[in-house]
């Protein structure tokens, strides 16, 4: 589960786009017990540059903002000077010390990671004890592990307010390090009012009244902010937890990148002492910073225009040709609903399929033969551990997932990601592809989009993304139908490829089988035109209900008709809606004049 943020040594930085530094560990100032400790047993070899230039602003103590693409390694950017200062320092760190070190995470599988990297970490220096808290775990439990002492304590925002105010045995007076990680991420999920009341409880806020901070040791506290992209909320947070910070990865690409840097002397850019200066720098470099959207040089960028009635079945076909290119290989499916995600997950795991003629029934097997795991925000916590765990530390697999798995995970060999559903904004489809072409790695992503859909493709260009097209029909026409390839036929459309009509009538018979499984689909089908409607802002003008053929919809779930009870109850709500109308006009008329 550990992040393998380098495999290679620095002499391959050419090969890996400029990502690591000319630099060593110990260059870096980290204890060479520490750097043996990476090298040796987790396996990282140099530094990357993100790396290089944050670890010795986290050593010096100074407040820090971080801007980085994903799979740059921010996680050990952070817990590496954290665990050299806690093994240096006199005397010896003990549990009844309570938390020295905290750090925020958006998701419960990304607390899960982080915990895991610190875990491995602190092996040498066992006295040092990590800990986790979140959402979904058993609360009594983790009060009676704060009660022992946690020195570096990972948690969601939602639990740890929760053991701030009710926890007593809960010791934070040492608290030397406030981390958040995924900024932007935990803001988009609803915790900034969680954040502004952790900050005030601990003392941190920098408009507070102070009242905290007389409850506080003397020990100097330092805030880490990190993030992959920055936005107005961003900027925000960064405003009250921060005091004075560095900047890191905004204005990079202006600068030198040579060897010397790498101490973070030439990256980084010290904001004035004076508050107002430090408000107005935040907010010339966050607008410059917002669209500036960096994405991995090795990563390979396709779309695949499809009408909304084949998406199942071509997905089913894009999946397969994946797996039979290289059997060895994980790949996630990222949808907008939890019920989507189930109905996916179950299509994956148990759509059988004759490889023959279709009349020959009793050499039926498994459409896709690899492990199929599903994540999202409605399942169980020990579910969703297991899959995460799961997908993990399988060699071959695919992940089905919500955006609850678009953040900061780092699952390791992921080698493409299908986007299924539209991510909506730019910045969300960053993330999301954020999950393979990790640290030089090389990766794909795929995005499906119908016809009507297509002008999203500029507003990705407008953020860096340029996508091409997938070459679909040279996949469609390497599929044999009915035992037999068929070679010279003329163009025909997609929707009647001989292919794709074979597997939708598979697809329908299988979804009509069993009641369980037409349930499954109708529920899918509800949630995914609920999610279409949520579209914000100008991308309501590119995912438009009203061009949306509901029946093609269903077909895409498996479904032969659409499904009656929300046709009813779409026309139901726009009967009402013109009822009301009409009664609202009459009585605007029959409005008179007060008298005088």
């Amino acid at each position: 589960m550990a992040k393998k943020l380098a495999k290679s040594p620095a002499a391959k930085d050419e090969d890996k786009e400029g990502l690591f530094a000319s630099c060593s560990f110990t260059d870096l100032g980290l204890h060479p017990t520490l750097c043996a400790h990476l090298q040796d047993k987790m396996g990282f070899q140099a530094p990357t540059r993100i790396q290089a230039q944050a670890i010795p602003v986290a050593l010096s103590g100074q407040h820090m903002l971080v801007k980085a693409a994903t799979g740059t390694g921010k996680t050990l950017a952070y817990l590496a000077p954290i665990v050299h200062l806690l093994q240096m320092r006199e005397p010896r760190v003990e549990r009844t010390h309570g938390t020295f070190a905290l750090v925020l995470v958006p998701t419960r599988e990304l607390c899960l990671q982080v915990y895991g990297i610190a875990q491995q970490m602190v092996h040498r220096f066992h006295w040092i004890v990590p800990g986790y808290i979140m959402g979904g775990e058993n609360r009594a439990k983790e009060k009676a592990r704060l009660r022992k002492g946690i020195s570096i304590l990972i948690a969601t925002p939602g639990r740890l307010l929760d053991h701030l105010q009710h926890t007593s045995s809960f010791v934070y007076s040492n608290l030397r390090w406030i981390v958040f990680d995924e900024a932007d991420s935990i803001l988009e999920l609803g915790f900034g009012k969680a954040l502004e009341d952790i900050l005030e409880h601990l003392g941190s806020r920098n408009d507070a009244s102070n009242q905290n901070k007389s409850k506080m040791g003397p020990m100097k506290r330092q805030n880490l902010l990190l993030s992959a992209t920055l936005n107005e909320k961003v900027n925000c947070l960064a405003k009250i937890s921060l005091k004075n910070p560095v900047m890191i990865g905004l204005e990079e690409q202006n600068k030198p990148s040579d060897s010397s840097s790498a101490h973070g002397r030439n990256h980084t850019s010290l904001l004035s002492d004076d508050d107002e200066e430090i408000l107005e720098k935040h907010n010339v470099i966050v607008e410059q910073a917002v669209d500036d959207f960096k994405l991995p040089a090795q990563l390979v960028q396709r779309y695949v225009k499809v009408s909304c009635g084949s998406r199942l079945a071509i997905l089913l076909t894009i999946l397969k040709s994946l797996f039979e290119r290289q059997l060895s290989q994980k790949v996630v499916v990222f949808l907008s609903t939890c019920d989507s995600v189930d109905f996916h997950h179950t299509v994956l795991s148990q759509l059988e399929w004759s490889p023959g003629l279709q009349l020959d029934m009793d050499k039926k097997q498994k459409f896709i033969s690899c492990k199929v795991f599903r994540l999202h925000g409605n399942m169980d916590q020990d579910d969703r551990k297991k899959s995460f765990l799961g997908f993990s530390s399988e060699k071959s697999a695919i992940l089905v997932s919500t955006d609850v798995a678009a953040r900061g995970l780092d699952f390791p060999k992921v080698k493409c990601i299908i986007q299924y559903d539209s991510p909506g904004e730019a910045s969300e489809y960053v993330h999301r592809v954020g999950r393979t072409a990790r640290i030089g790695e090389k990766g794909e992503a795929l995005l499906f989009l119908q016809p009507i859909e297509t002008d999203y493709l500029r507003d990705l260009e407008l953020h860096g993304a340029s996508l091409t097209e997938y070459p679909l029909q040279k996949v469609l026409d390497s599929f044999p139908v009915n035992g037999q390839r068929l070679h010279k036929r003329k163009q025909i459309s997609l929707d009647m490829h001989p292919w794709i009509m074979s597997l939708q009538r598979a697809l329908e018979s299988f979804v009509a089988s069993e009641d369980a499984m037409k349930k499954l689909a109708r529920d899918a089908f509800c949630s995914w035109v609920r999610a279409y409607t949520a579209h914000r802002g100008e991308l309501k003008k590119i995912f438009m209900v009203k061009k949306l053929h509901l029946g093609h919809v269903a077909r895409s779930f498996g479904l032969k008709e659409q499904p009656s009870l929300v046709g009813r109850s779409h026309q139901v709500q726009l009967k009402k809606r013109k009822k009301e109308q009409k009664r609202e006009r009459p009585a605007k008329r029959r409005k008179i004049p007060a008298k005088r």
